[in-house]
C-alpha cells in the first residue's frame, strides 16, 4: 500500500491518521463521561490529567493530519454522486476537522479559566489560553460538554454516510478508507 493518497484511494498515512484519531476521540468521549460521573478523588483528578494530555495529543495529530491532507491529492468522489451530495461530503469533513480542533482548544481554555494548568503527560505545561475566570470556566465547561454531543452526532452521520455509500450506492467510498 502506498504512503500517499491517489485519486482512487487514501494512502496508508491518511488511513493511519483517520483511524488513530477516531479511536482517540471515541476513547476521550468515553473517558469524559466516566470521569465527570465520579466524585472528586485522586482517581478522578488522575483521569482528568490523562484526558487533558490525550486531548492535546489529538489536537497535534489533527493539525499534522491537515498538513498531510494539504500535501496530498484527495481521492475523487464517485461521479454518480449529485452536486449536493458532494457538497455535503466536503462540508461534513470540514465540520469534523473543526470540531476535533475546537474540542481540545475548549478544554485547554476551560482549564486555563479554572486556574488549572494543562500538563501534557508531565513532560511540559502549556501556557494559559485565557486568564483565571470562574464564570468563563463554567461557560467553557458547558461548551465542552455540548461539543462532545455534537461530535457524537457528526461522527454518527459520518459513519451512516459511509455505510450508505457501501451498501446502497455500492461504491468504493468506504473501502478506500478501510485499513485492510
Amino acid at each position: 500500500m502506498a504512503l500517499r493518497n491517489t485519486e482512487e484511494t487514501y494512502g496508508s498515512v491518511a488511513k493511519y491518521f483517520h483511524w488513530l484519531i477516531f479511536l482517540l476521540v471515541a476513547g476521550m468521549i468515553a473517558l469524559g463521561f466516566i470521569m465527570t460521573s465520579l466524585e472528586n478523588s485522586p482517581l478522578k483528578f488522575r483521569l482528568i490529567g490523562i484526558h487533558k494530555s490525550i486531548g492535546i495529543t489529538i489536537l497535534a495529530l489533527v493539525l499534522i493530519r491537515l498538513g498531510w491532507k494539504m500535501a496530498n491529492v484527495a481521492p475523487i468522489l464517485p461521479e454518480s454522486l449529485a452536486a449536493l451530495e458532494k457538497f455535503a461530503a466536503h462540508a461534513g469533513h470540514a465540520m469534523l476537522y473543526i470540531l476535533i480542533i475546537v474540542m481540545p482548544l475548549s478544554g485547554w481554555a476551560l482549564s486555563s479559566a479554572a486556574g488549572i494548568p494543562v500538563s501534557v503527560f508531565g513532560w511540559f505545561t502549556l501556557p494559559n489560553l485565557v486568564g483565571h475566570d470562574k464564570a468563563l470556566a463554567h461557560q467553557l465547561a458547558e461548551l465542552h460538554s455540548v461539543l462532545a454531543w455534537v461530535i457524537i452526532a457528526a461522527v454518527s452521520l459520518h459513519v451512516c454516510a459511509a455505510l450508505l455509500h457501501h451498501f446502497y450506492h455500492k461504491n468504493n467510498v468506504l473501502r478506500r478508507m478501510l485499513p485492510w
